[in-house]
């Protein structure tokens, strides 16, 4: 008992060190493969696929083992997957990004080189839990008693280690020492199952033989008779059971990818808001799992509550969703109201404020909590059913996983791929509650006792009624996404699909639109301010920028202005948000803002959405000018775009002559900069870097002001050049040329080392 005590506390340590290593795994990939959507979905994907292929085969060599055996296999897994986090960074660094980064790769490719990459780590966690369930479960006639608190304690070190990874390690550590502290887990994990193996042989006169003797002699038990007989009428064969499992999965992740839209938008997010949002998620099935181990959730029926509880996730979760879009709508809620509306989220310094309580942990509880609550209380059902004996009792853990994590796999492509771009987020949240459906149908067969059909046909219209009132809740689109960005009571322009949302808010109060990505102000209509000026001075400054790049397109402030001279041949405006092209150009066909129908009639200009610095990093073209519209550095993966190394990729896309600009918001993100450059010109926060000198010189820049064609650009927006940048234009500018000593800069952001992303001090 005590071994078993001390496994379940280690598990949760490899749960930790496993969703560690996903966080950090997924962000190396992304450099090669983008971190837009749907390159991130597919390594998802890739990482299930592992997962699920380990799953099967842990499921077989369990049942294959003696007692000691298990253990040594198990502690091979652990080490195995140890041993890979000590030099994952290298392989998916070094190796996959900087050999093979630039190669313009189709997406099935850089799938089967995502899959392939992760193979190895993924099968071998897909083996353990097999393995651990074989290994603690000693009670023949309770075969399914471990199991869920395995689940259980795996799933809450996973939701631990996603939250240690954003508030904890990612402050302290580069992406590398992460690692390695998760490497240094499974390495005492493997050590340790090692040493139990040696008790477990101790133990048993029966393993006088090598690991790979026969399995343990288990008599089958048979369960309880009337159990037996009402599980096997609702869900007939372990195949049965399997379909379901895998649509229970289908229906999680894609509940998943609902849910943490939604919540990206009310949160508002930053690079933090994922690894928070996936830790609540995960808090919720692991706590859900334990409780399945209780005596009272032990006593329900096993089939039925398992069937029960499926129906009513994707029903609750529509009626949450319906509820927060109605409650946002009501007087006592103005506050929330003023904060979804608002062009920026709050501090972390606000957290303990009643508000920040609401916005970040009432509501992702609320909706999240009880559904995945409900996931992992389902798990124990489920076991129960399955679980008839303890002589297959890893391969149907094995085969069960499999077809969930396959479900999973689906799900996430299905919904991220296909179900956002046709119908919306709540199309897809009403679509799978109808799914949901499948399992209230099944859950209301009639068992076979006199009466019962009739009794099922009033139940089952009642239930159907229910679960039609849930999904007739849910608001449209053009209700829901106004609301949650602090409209009550009127429409606004907008456009969604897999890869975001974009919102057009108007301000009465002082005439002005706000462009909301993802639930964030990113900029406002007319054009001006520091987004004009990013895009206006750079091209005033050189002497003939005749192809651009910019990487960002919000409301199109920045890459109209970067359009002010006669010698622009070419505009390469890359968005990873494919719906903001869609709603500015909805917005264009419905209100008359200067200078917005002019740039989406502007012939240099070309639309590409998808990674910039992916787009860069294949791309041929030498660019007189490469920047990046403003954005936070506490964006998610805004690292990307303010480290050296990034910098360094913009000097090496450089035609003779060009310019790297950037908005240079924190010290680190200048030093950055200054680190990649021989030659650096600061002026206010826009920041030149080029192979050659850079110069300034403010008459000749107010002299192409003038020119008729610059004049006329500029003037079609409503924008009066002159005054946009006198400020700059006043000022002296700070440079940085080769003589600078650049080994005083120490503080810096990397590709590896994100410190601004993650509010370092």
């Amino acid at each position: 008992m005590i071994i078993r005590t001390l496994f379940l506390c280690l598990f949760f340590a490899s749960g930790a060190a496993a969703l560690l290593y996903q966080v950090i795994w997924q962000r190396l990939l992304t450099f090669t493969t983008g971190a837009d959507i749907h390159a991130v979905t597919i390594v998802i994907a890739a990482f299930m696929v592992g997962l699920g292929l380990g799953s099967l085969t842990g499921g077989v060599v369990a049942d294959r083992l003696n007692e000691r055996g298990r253990w040594l296999a198990f502690a091979g897994c652990e080490l195995a997957i140890a041993g890979f986090a000590v030099i994952s960074a290298w392989l998916f660094y070094d190796v996959l990004f900087i050999r093979l980064g630039s190669a313009d790769l189709s997406r099935p490719v850089l799938g089967t080189l995502s899959f392939l990459a992760t193979l190895w780590p993924t099968f071998f966690m897909g083996m353990s839990l097999p393995l651990a369930a074989r290994i603690v479960t000693a009670d023949a006639k309770q075969p399914a008693e471990w199991i869920p608190l395995l689940y259980g304690f795996n799933t809450l070190g996973a939701a631990a280690g996603s939250f240690a990874a954003v508030l904890v390690l990612f402050k302290m550590l580069d992406f590398p020492s992460s690692l390695l502290v998760g490497a240094a887990l499974n390495g005492v994990f493997g050590l340790a199952a090692i040493v139990f193996a040696g008790y477990a042989g101790r133990a048993s006169a029966s393993d006088s033989t090598n690991a790979t003797s026969a399995p343990d002699p288990v008599a089958p038990i048979a369960p309880d008779a009337a159990a037996s007989a009402a599980d096997r009428a609702l869900m007939p064969t372990v195949g049965a059971w399997i379909a379901a499992y895998a649509l229970s999965g289908f229906i999680a992740l894609s509940l998943e990818v609902v849910w943490f839209r939604v919540l990206g938008i009310v949160l508002k997010s930053t690079s933090m808001t994922f690894g928070l949002l996936l830790g609540m998620f995960l808090t919720g099935l692991g706590a859900g799992s334990l409780a399945a181990h209780s005596p009272r959730a032990r006593r329900l029926p096993a089939a039925r509550s398992f069937l029960w509880m499926q129906a009513i996730i994707p029903a609750y979760a529509a009626l949450a969703i319906a509820a927060l879009t109605a409650v946002t709508t009501l007087p006592m809620a103005a506050p929330l109201s003023e904060y979804l509306g608002g062009y920026a989220g709050r501090p972390m310094s606000e957290f303990l404020t009643p508000l920040a309580l609401v916005v970040n942990v009432v509501i992702p509880v609320l909706l999240m909590g009880p559904p995945t609550f409900l996931m992992g209380l389902s798990f124990g059902s489920l076991q129960r059913a399955v679980q008839t004996d303890v002589a297959g009792l890893g391969r149907r853990v094995g085969w069960l996983q499999a077809a969930n994590i396959f479900g999973a796999v689906v799900g996430t492509m299905l919904t991220g791929f296909v179900l956002l771009d046709r119908v919306g987020t709540t199309g897809t949240i009403k679509l799978l509650a109808v799914v949901g459906g499948v399992f209230l149908w099944l859950a209301l067969r009639p068992a076979g006792r006199r009466g019962a059909a009739s009794r099922a046909t009033i139940g089952r219209l009642a239930a159907f009624a229910a679960l039609s009132a849930a999904v007739i809740a849910v608001p449209p689109g053009d209700v829901m996404w106004p609301r949650l960005h602090g409209v009550p009571d009127r429409p606004a322009v907008y456009a969604e699909d897999g890869t975001g949302l974009a919102l057009f808010k108007f301000e009465p109060g002082n005439g002005s639109t706000v462009v909301f990505a993802n639930g964030l102000g990113q900029s406002r209509l007319p054009y001006g301010g520091i987004h004009t000026a990013l895009g206006a001075l750079p091209v005033l400054v050189h002497p003939r920028p005749a192809t651009i790049a910019v990487i960002g397109l919000g409301s199109g402030d920045t890459t109209y202005a970067v359009g002010g001279r006669p010698e622009t041949q070419r505009i390469d405006s890359i968005e990873i948000v494919r719906a903001n092209l869609d709603s500015l150009r909805r917005f264009a066909a419905v209100e008359t803002i200067p200078g917005v129908r002019e740039l989406l009639a502007d012939p240099r200009v070309h639309h590409h959405l998808t990674d910039g610095r992916a787009f860069l990093l294949r791309s041929t073209t030498r660019y007189d000018l490469i920047e990046a519209d403003a954005l936070r550095p506490s964006s998610a993966y805004a690292g990307n775009l303010y480290s050296v190394e990034y910098f360094r990729l913009l000097r090496s896309r450089l035609a003779p002559g060009g310019y790297a600009v950037t908005w240079t918001p924190t010290r680190r993100s200048l030093d950055s900069l200054v680190a990649a450059f021989p030659h650096v010109l600061v002026v206010g926060q826009i920041g030149f870097g080029s192979e050659t000198p850079i110069r300034f010189d403010p008459a000749e820049i107010r002299a192409r002001i003038d020119d008729p064609f610059t004049r006329a650009h500029y003037a079609a927006a409503g924008l009066d050049m002159r005054r946009e940048l006198e400020v700059y234009l006043a000022e002296t500018p700070r440079v940085f040329g080769p003589d600078f000593d650049r080994s005083t800069l120490t503080d810096l952001n990397h590709d590896l080392n994100p410190k601004d992303e993650f509010r370092r001090k």
